[in-house]
């Protein structure tokens, strides 16, 4: 038996619960993994609030798709692991099928990386998911090229600060964007050449001064909502407005008509687009590997909570207060 966190009804961070679940054996192309410590996502508050793009199929439901942990057996068909090696989990499988919010579980080979010597299972467990977001959207989709200028919003969460790195490794300019100034010192400390803070500044205009008039190459959105709007306005012709998450909660409006059909590229972007792809995942694993072993890339870890205090760490990245990745650790 292994303590597995559940939820039997939407709701806020209250409805987790801490049940004893056996977490059976790996069937065909599976991994039993000991879970030693767990990446605390956006995706999966939303799951959990009944507000994520995939709706929960059943209950009481899982949750969780970033891990690090330690290979405990094998199931038919898997190659390339053994029992006892050390391992990270990243999110390439529905919530509905797999969830790694517990002492043990059960999770596809697929979704399995070696964790190197030198990465511990915090650092394994807060690592993978940002960086290959940030890999797959900068240099998989939108081609940023040295040069160019990136603006990423909510730039102080795990993947906003991973994506501030990854621009600058591509050789881009990373324009930071945070609703207050409380966060804007550290976002330079992290490598932001310039923080624009939403609440005193108009984003598009300070881009576009600091652009000299052409817009930025690429914009990375969080937030979504009414505020595409403004947003586009700071995208260079040709560049691309992209979507990776909706904090905002708020419906969002296509801007191409509102802004005069401007030759603008808008499209959405989850990391599985990355991690669901062998090709790509391979590409990427190997992308962030080197930025780890050169120093460019590490985790940024805000807090961590013991899994008992799951639901505390929900609060607590509920509240927007948080500068990298929440971490759930695992003690057997």
């Amino acid at each position: 038996m292994a303590l597995t966190v559940r939820f039997h009804e939407h709701g806020g961070p209250e409805v987790l619960r801490l049940d004893d679940v056996d977490p059976g054996r790996p069937g065909p192309g599976e991994v039993l993994v000991r879970v030693d410590a767990i990446g605390i996502n956006r995706a999966e508050a939303l799951f959990r609030a009944g507000q994520y793009i995939e709706p929960v199929k059943q209950f009481p439901a899982l949750l969780g798709t970033e891990a690090a942990g330690v290979v405990e057996a094998l199931g038919p068909r898997v190659g390339g692991l053994e029992p006892g090696q050390a391992v990270s989990v990243v999110p390439a499988f529905s919530q509905n099928d797999y969830g790694v919010y517990a002492e043990r579980a059960v999770v596809p080979a697929r979704a399995l990386l070696p964790r190197p010597q030198d990465v511990d299972a915090v650092s394994g467990a807060a690592v993978w998911m940002p960086y290959l977001t940030a890999y797959g959207a900068m240099a998989e989709v939108t081609g940023l090229r040295p040069g160019d200028v990136a603006v990423v919003t909510a730039a102080s969460s795990g993947v906003g600060l991973a994506a501030l790195h990854t621009a600058a490794r591509l050789g881009a300019t990373p324009v930071a964007v945070t609703r207050t100034p409380a966060k804007a010192d550290r976002l330079r400390a992290e490598g932001a050449a310039e923080v624009v803070v939403s609440a005193e500044q108009d984003v598009a205009r300070r881009v576009l001064e600091l652009t000299g008039g052409r817009g930025a190459a690429a914009v990375f959105d969080a937030v979504a909502g009414p505020g595409v709007i403004d947003l586009a306005r700071a995208v260079a012709p040709g560049g691309t407005l992209l979507l990776w998450g909706a904090q905002s909660g708020r419906p969002t409006p296509y801007p191409g008509f509102e802004l005069g059909m401007p030759a603008l590229n808008v499209r959405t972007y989850t990391v599985h687009e990355t991690t669901r792809d062998p090709d790509r995942l391979r590409r990427a694993a190997a992308y962030v590997a080197s930025g780890l072993r050169d120093g460019a890339f590490r985790a940024v870890v805000d807090r961590l909570f013991p899994l008992t205090e799951v639901a505390v760490a929900h609060r607590y990245l509920d509240s927007g207060e948080r500068f990298g990745k929440v971490v759930v650790t695992v003690r057997h």
